[in-house]
């Protein structure tokens, strides 16, 4: 079994962060990877939007994914929609920690902000790609988190 994979939200999350329309839940896909050598899952649209000169879009992707606790999933736009249309995440990165997922506030559900940059809309229909997700391992140091030893400081000064 793999141990990360995305899921959607539920009908209940989905009711509160997007609509009440069982047939739109039901008929968006999983993000993907388009061919075998893809590093990143695409992730599409739920629906027809424009995004006008100089605007920002909050996007819900009715989406959460699942991952070990040493990953985290990295959200960039997609080349094509920095490169030809200059529109990007308003962020430029997103870090999604793997305790995200199932949080008590939204499930873990996953959204975007895009920005268009642009001279000109930015037009998107339902299922386009409007960012990918890439999966990556992180290592960590001694740090606050997993060092509260007795005499131990993340500042060497106030160890001293």
């Amino acid at each position: 079994m793999n141990d990360r994979y995305f899921e959607k939200i539920s009908f209940d999350q989905f009711k509160k962060d997007i609509c009440d329309d069982i047939n739109l839940y039901n008929s968006y896909n999983l993000p993907e990877r388009k061919t075998a050598s893809s590093a990143g899952y695409d992730f599409l649209a739920l629906n027809d939007f424009i995004l006008k000169p100089n605007e920002t879009i909050k996007i819900p992707t009715g989406i959460k994914a699942k991952y070990p606790s040493d990953e985290f999933l990295m959200l960039v736009v997609r080349s094509s929609m920095g490169f030809k249309y200059n529109v990007r995440m308003c962020n430029q990165v997103g870090i999604i920690d793997a305790d995200y997922y199932n949080n008590k506030e939204n499930e873990g559900h996953i959204w975007i902000a895009l920005q268009n940059q642009g001279d000109k809309d930015y037009e998107v229909k339902k299922g386009d790609g409007i960012c990918q997700g890439i999966f990556m391992k992180y290592y960590t140091c001694n740090d606050i988190v997993e060092n509260k030893r007795e005499g131990w400081s993340a500042n060497p000064i106030e160890g001293e």
